[in-house]
């Protein structure tokens, strides 16, 4: 720097300051994931600033989505980040799951199929069992509720249709998509899961309710049975 130039106002302020400022001044879409992350920890360690941390959780974690992912008890393993910091990040995890719960009830989900699959993702994809989860849509294909209906062990989930045709009937839906997850990281179903899904359309068919889709969610990776031609 010469004697002539003057440092930027946001070269001046403390490291821990600097992602709030920036976020003011040009808006969050200019934050680097660091910067956002550093922006909800709020304060670094002894000997490392918050962005140092930030930076550090993120390439230890694959990123924003592995870290956000990453089981509550893990995350407590690991220095700088305690109780008062796990709660804020799955306060971020929970906001952003009810906004596009909120959407889904507002929309058609045949409209928002990219918000369905958030959905489910944020939902499912931390699971380190099977989940099978329904969501019951109204006659306008409208989130009435998201319900994780059965759980398994790593790699099976006992599910019954007859469950399900009664609890759509009890929620008056008219129609359903249905979703698991697959622990094991592989999207693609399984001679089971077709079966599986035949049977549900059935047994729904007979009550005059729909079944719009089945979604495999497998860390990242989402399955449509509705795309592929096996729903």
């Amino acid at each position: 720097m010469t004697g002539s130039e003057k440092p930027s106002l946001l070269s001046l302020l403390p490291t821990d300051a600097r992602p709030r400022e920036k976020m003011l001044a040009k808006g969050p879409a200019a934050l680097a994931d660091s910067e956002l992350l550093a922006l909800i920890l709020r304060t670094g360690l002894a000997g490392k600033d918050v962005l140092s941390l930030s930076a550090e959780l993120l390439t230890q974690h694959g990123g924003l989505r592995g870290l956000l992912n990453t089981p509550p008890a893990q995350l407590l393993a690991i220095k700088g980040l305690g109780a008062a910091k796990l709660c804020q990040l799955q306060a971020v995890l929970e906001l952003t799951r009810r906004a596009l719960a909120q959407e889904l009830a507002e929309k058609p989900a045949l409209q928002s199929p990219q918000a369905v699959r958030q959905f489910l993702q944020l939902h499912l994809q931390n699971k380190m069992h099977e989940v099978f989860c329904v969501l019951f849509l109204n006659t306008q294909h409208q989130l009435i509720t998201c319900e994780e209906m059965f759980r398994g062990t790593l790699d099976s989930a006992a599910v019954y249709p007859r469950e399900i045709a009664s609890r759509a009937l009890q929620l008056g839906a008219r129609s359903i998509i249905l979703a698991h997850n697959h622990p094991s990281g592989q999207a693609q179903p399984s001679m089971a899961d077709k079966q599986l899904t035949q049977r549900i359309r059935e047994a729904l068919a007979l009550l005059d309710i729909g079944l719009l889709d089945h979604l495999i969610i497998a860390g990242a990776a989402t399955y449509s049975m509705a795309e592929r031609g096996d729903c």
